[in-house]
Order: structure tokens, then sequence, then C-alpha cells
């Protein structure tokens, strides 16, 4: 369980544990974990993004095909829209199928979406993104998306994104599949964007102590 104490700033567990916004890692301190009101944890992570005033700044890479079914694009389109309400950005590749829907999901929710296209060209993005970065590295920049994110969701995908998720993996960062996402080794696959998007919040708030102190 999580505690708020909106006075004090101090978000704890029921483990005497408070997370530090600032190095992003939970600290056994019993006197400060005290007072508060049971928060759940998709608005524990909204306060943290909106109200704590330290919020985690790096994104929440999306990846997947161009050529994306139905339910991915809706599946990517939905997860986007989660993550941005959480007050999470995106970044993604910026360019068409679960790209596009992702980036039109956050946009609809008011989020920032952040494209990193291979392009040289920042015009070539899809029309739902906030920030076109314009790379002109092909697709080197998928090393990027993979390094830059608190964790990376794959919805659907092939070779492509799967080296975003074997480089994701490499650099130790959290990686979560949805629908035909590809198969690797210490990658989670679960089975609906909610899961997904508390996946997500548990990743943002570190609480499985994945994320290094530095990042």
């Amino acid at each position: 369980m999580l505690f708020l104490n909106r006075t004090a700033h101090i978000l704890h567990d029921d483990n005497a544990r408070v997370f530090d916004t600032v190095g992003r890692v939970w600290r056994r301190v019993p006197e400060s974990a005290e007072g508060g009101s049971e928060i759940e944890l998709f608005d524990a992570v909204r306060w943290l993004q909106r109200e704590s005033g330290k919020p985690a700044r790096a994104p929440i890479s999306i990846a997947g095909p161009r050529d994306a079914s139905a339910a991915e694009l809706a599946d990517a389109e939905a997860l986007g829209h989660g993550v941005a309400e959480l007050g999470l950005s995106v970044l993604c590749g910026g360019l068409e199928g679960v790209m596009t829907a992702a980036a039109k999901g956050a946009h609809a929710a008011g989020g920032t979406v952040i494209g990193l296209l291979p392009d040289a060209d920042w015009r070539a993005a899809n029309p739902y993104i906030t920030v076109s970065l314009a790379s002109g590295v092909g697709m080197a920049r998928n090393v990027l998306i993979a390094e830059a994110g608190l964790c990376l969701v794959a919805v659907g995908g092939g070779y492509g994104t799967m080296s975003e998720m074997a480089y994701a993996k490499q650099f130790e960062r959290p990686v979560i599949a949805l629908q035909s996402a590809p198969t690797m080794d210490g990658v989670d696959r679960l089975g609906s964007v909610e899961d997904a998007l508390t996946a997500i919040a548990r990743v943002a708030l570190n609480m499985d102590g994945t994320e290094t102190a530095w990042r």
C-alpha cells in the first residue's frame, strides 16, 4: 500500500520506505513514513508528475510496426492516452502505424509526445508529435529510443521493434510486450493495456528497484 502526506510532500509505503524523488529510490525512514492518506498507484504517479515538483523527466518509449493491425493500433492509442494521463511523456519513432496511434492517444490526453525520426527532416513526423527530433541517422535512432526511456513498451512489431527491445534489455531498461510483439528473454508479456499501465506506473515510482539512481 502507498500513502501520501501532501503537507510534507512525502510518499511512503507500509514498510516505512519513503520515495526519494531526487535519487528516485525508496529509503527506509521510519520517522518520516507517518501520516498521510492511502493513495492508489496511478494517483501516486500523477502526484509525482504534477504536484511533487520533482517529476520523472525521462519519457516512456513506445515501439511497434508501421503496418500495424487494427488491434495493435487500438492498444497503442489507449496506451499513449494512459501514459499521458499519468503525466508522463511519450517517446516514439514519430512516423506511421503504432507510432502515430500512440502519439494520437497521448495528444488527446494533453500529453507531450517526442518523435525521434530516422529522417533528416523534422516535417516527416506524424501530426500528433509535440517535439520532432530529426536525427538523420536512419534506423540507428532505435538505440536512442531504447536508451532514453524509463522503460520500453512494444505493441506488436517485427525486426525493427525487436532491435529496440534488445537494446533496451542491454541498457537494463524494463521491457513490456503487448499484442504480437517479439518474444524475448526478460521481457514481460502482458495481456492488456491496463496491465501495461500498471507496470509503467511501478517503473515511474521505481517500485521494483530497476532504475539506477542517476536516472
